[in-house]
């Protein structure tokens, strides 16, 4: 089978998947309402004011990522529950091909509706924050996508959610039950952060932000000049990444070793 029609077998098994649609629209509405929610709840003293709009702008993202991780999860542990993945890996052999076609086909949807989550939470920050004081009143930008630092927070957070997915997809694969990569890829994105907490030695809890992919993941979204930032916002996305493109590749190896 060719790459092509890999791709489109892929689609087609997402797109006739009830739960697909509902984890979609759950992403954008979850984002959103949990961004406007802590927009809301947020306001600036006239003594002063350290907030960062666009991350208090975009804050739903934390939310929002675990209706995608479940996404991602299912797009790959339901066909082992069912036994579909036989079916799969008889029609497609070259397993490696499986693979990189559902990390395209969960990719593109993720895409999509983190592109409208973002900009659905942005444009209601952009309308909440300026009349909580949490703007030019206090000395902080305004959310606007001509502020390339605000441009790379937005844009950011739509990589953000698909290097989620592709985590999960990768820990999915590696797992094969729906319950245990869950667990597991909730835990990777909020252990850190709890660890770090509870943690009093400042070197620790400063490795700690860097090294989780949540922590470290969600330093694209600054956007104002903060001492106490753990990871540069690429750097942070990159870690991400590699936590990502480590997912996969215990996915992959789990996938070529083991029969369905």
């Amino acid at each position: 089978m060719s790459p092509r029609e890999a791709l489109h077998a892929e689609w087609t098994k997402a797109r006739t998947l009830s739960g697909t649609i509902w984890l979609l629209l759950g992403t954008i509405a979850l984002t959103t309402v949990a961004s406007t929610a802590t927009a809301a709840a947020s306001t600036c003293h006239a003594a002063g004011c350290d907030l960062d709009p666009a991350r208090i702008g975009l804050g739903g993202i934390q939310l929002g990522q675990t209706t995608v991780a479940v996404l991602a999860v299912v797009a790959v542990a339901g066909e082992y529950s069912t036994g579909t993945i036989r079916v799969s890996l008889a029609a497609i052999p070259r397993r490696p091909l499986v693979l990189a076609a559902k990390a395209a086909v969960l990719t593109a949807l993720v895409l999509a509706a983190g592109t409208a989550a973002v900009l659905a939470s942005f444009l209601a920050g952009r309308r909440i924050l300026p009349g909580n004081g949490v703007g030019p009143d206090h000395g902080l930008p305004t959310l606007s996508l001509a502020d390339g630092p605000i441009l790379r927070a937005v844009v950011g957070s739509v990589l953000y959610l698909v290097l989620i997915a592709l985590l999960g997809l990768g820990v999915a694969t590696a797992v094969r039950d729906s319950a245990a990569a869950i667990g597991t890829v909730l835990g990777l994105l909020y252990l850190f952060p709890i660890l770090a907490a509870v943690v009093t030695d400042p070197g620790w809890h400063r490795r700690l932000q860097q090294i989780g992919p949540m922590t470290a993941g969600l330093a694209v979204q600054a956007t104002t000049s903060r001492p106490d930032l753990p990871i540069g916002p690429w750097a942070g996305l990159g870690v991400l990444a590699a936590w990502a493109a480590a997912a996969l590749l215990a996915g992959l190896l789990a996938l070529r070793l083991r029969d369905a």
